[in-house]
């Protein structure tokens, strides 16, 4: 990683923001879950957790959950010096690689 990567700084404004997000989101599942798994929604486990996912799955396509994740991403990736390295890759660039995204049951 660049030395110019290793600390980066974000305005108190930033910060906020980037944890206003992450608050919102994480509340947010964590009461769906307890309305449906610990509250009074009483159906079978099995119709619980049909409504639990449809509702999670209707939390984040309303509140454009991916759009707000993105621009927590914007705002921290902003920061870091995208100069390229010998690898034709970015500091972010060769992190995000190593990561494993989600894919298709059965492949």
């Amino acid at each position: 990683m660049l030395e110019k990567n290793e600390m980066i700084e974000l305005s108190g404004g930033e910060a906020v923001s980037i944890i206003k997000e992450i608050e919102y989101l994480l509340i947010s599942l964590n009461k769906i879950a307890e309305y449906y798994y610990n509250g009074e929604y009483a159906e079978s486990l099995e119709q619980t957790t049909i409504d639990y996912a449809v509702e999670t799955t209707r939390f984040i396509d309303q509140n454009r959950i991916t759009r707000r994740l993105a621009k927590v991403r914007r705002i921290i990736s902003e920061k870091f010096d995208s100069e390229l390295g010998v690898d034709d890759m970015d500091d972010l660039g060769r992190e995000l690689e190593l990561l494993k995204y989600w894919e298709r049951p059965g492949d």
